[in-house]
């Protein structure tokens, strides 16, 4: 934003120092034309005056001489023309005065007709750095209805194109400095404005991410953006202190649920030899299986609620070793199960950050789900790799009965079980505890389909 903001500024910035400098270098040009026109047409007058004054041999002689010497000095042609537009007297030679008796010399006809007229030269081609080379005027000789004739001028305009030249490229200096302070302050305005958004972004983010001590600090900026800071602030104060209450609830919550459900399964278990054998037994074992239930959902709400309220401290780990490690430690669990348990894997280094053990807690998640819900005789395969944007990869694939397609995103949800598991042991919140740890990670968990059937749990940790 900051760069489109800036380049906003810059085009209207720009645009405002062309319509400026753009007149006034036109403008300038127009005035040394002008000028220009001025010089030359009164040098045209006097020749137009010894002209009107060449009744004698003499006074012609005097008229070539004069002429001659002003193209000789000037680079220029002249031409007298009679009233029929014979020529009388002419100098100058190369294309000075090919622009005024060449083939091509349209302008030193039309200036020639209107002085022939009683008209003079009023108005030039305006002279810019590049053209035109040399300019024609006329003055008739004579006034009035006396007019006897016509002296055509065709002059250089070098010292008028360098002057315009010089000033021109003087404006543009000028526009460029001008343009550069601008530039200048309107990086500065730019950093002023965009200080706090960043600022305020950054801190959104942050707490996008789970990151409930995000605030926004940068105090700069107009006010609207200064109270927009507080009021965000504000509210992330008020949010983080709902959801810490709400997390110290659950965790309190269930750690003081442990000791008397603690004390209730010793009383069962203590009761047990003194049920006499019957339907009462029987009972009996299935209370005691659902205190175990509650005791191992506990158990999994006060890991949810650590997961959530611990702060992220992100270590680089070794993903591969923890992969290996965990595998080997449930091994004997799958052999009694009657599950195949395979891993592949590079056999060196897969280097992550993420929370501490994260691989293993999330694969400890994924493997305990494979060993309820997959049959025996099934398979579970184990993949680590690095992905191509760097990313380790840890993939559990089962054979199993799976997921149908529309439950897939409710299994990282806390207590999501499908209809047909709702009896299976368990708690429900191992994939929501694994979810949480690769969002906090900075990572993802993903969940699908098996192909041609089972269930696939993939997780993604950044690199480090």
């Amino acid at each position: 934003m900051r760069r489109r903001l800036l380049a906003v500024l810059m085009v209207l910035m720009g645009a405002a120092a062309l319509l400026l400098c753009v007149p006034l270098a036109e403008a300038y040009a127009r005035g040394r034309t002008e000028h220009l026109l001025l010089q030359r047409r009164s040098e045209a007058v006097r020749f137009a005056d010894l002209a009107d004054r060449s009744g004698t041999a003499a006074d012609r002689a005097e008229l070539s001489a004069e002429i001659g010497r002003y193209a000789e000095l000037y680079g220029a042609a002249v031409v007298v023309v009679d009233p029929s537009g014979a020529t009388v007297a002419r100098a100058g030679s190369g294309p000075a005065r090919a622009s005024l008796t060449g083939p091509g010399a349209s302008a030193a006809a039309e200036a020639r007709d209107r002085a022939l007229t009683g008209r003079s030269t009023d108005r030039l081609p305006t002279v810019r750095p590049w053209g035109p080379a040399r300019v024609v005027l006329a003055e008739p000789v004579g006034r009035d209805e006396r007019v006897s004739g016509a002296v055509l001028l065709a002059v250089p305009a070098d010292a008028a194109r360098r002057d315009v030249t010089a000033r021109w490229a003087l404006i543009a200096a000028g526009a460029a400095a001008a343009f550069a302070a601008a530039a200048l302050v309107a990086a500065g305005i730019t950093r002023w404005l965009m200080r706090p958004l960043l600022d305020l972004d950054r801190a959104v983010e942050g707490l996008a991410a789970g990151s409930l001590h995000a605030r926004a600090v940068s105090d700069a900026g107009p006010p609207e953006l200064r109270r927009l800071r507080r009021h965000f602030n504000a509210m992330a104060q008020a949010l983080a202190e709902s959801i810490s209450r709400q997390r110290d609830f659950v965790a309190d919550a269930s750690h003081q649920l442990r000791n008397p459900l603690a004390t209730l399964v010793l009383q069962l278990e203590n009761v047990e030899p003194h049920v006499a054998p019957g339907p009462g037994r029987a009972e009996h074992g299935r209370a005691l299986e659902e205190t175990e239930r509650l005791e191992e959902l506990l158990d999994g709400l006060l890991a949810l609620a650590r997961v959530e309220s611990a702060a992220p401290e992100l270590r680089e780990q070794d993903v591969a070793a923890a992969v290996r490690e965990r595998v080997r430690a449930w091994l004997p669990v799958f052999r009694a199960a009657g599950l195949e348990l395979a891993v592949r894997g590079p056999a060196g280094e897969l280097a992550a950050r993420a929370l501490p053990d994260a691989a293993g807690r999330v694969l400890d998640a994924a493997l305990d789900n494979a060993v309820k819900f997959v049959p025996s005789g099934g398979r579970v395969e184990v993949c680590a790799r690095r992905a191509a944007d760097g990313s380790a990869v840890v993939r559990v694939a089962d054979d199993g009965p799976g997921v149908p397609k529309e439950q897939l995103e409710l299994l990282p949800r806390r207590f999501a079980r499908a209809p047909e598991h709702q009896n299976v042991r368990g708690s429900g919140l191992g994939l929501a505890i694994a979810d949480e740890i690769a969002r906090i990670s900075g990572g993802r968990l993903g969940i699908g389909q098996n192909v041609p059937r089972g269930l696939v749990v993939e997780l993604r940790l950044p690199p480090p």
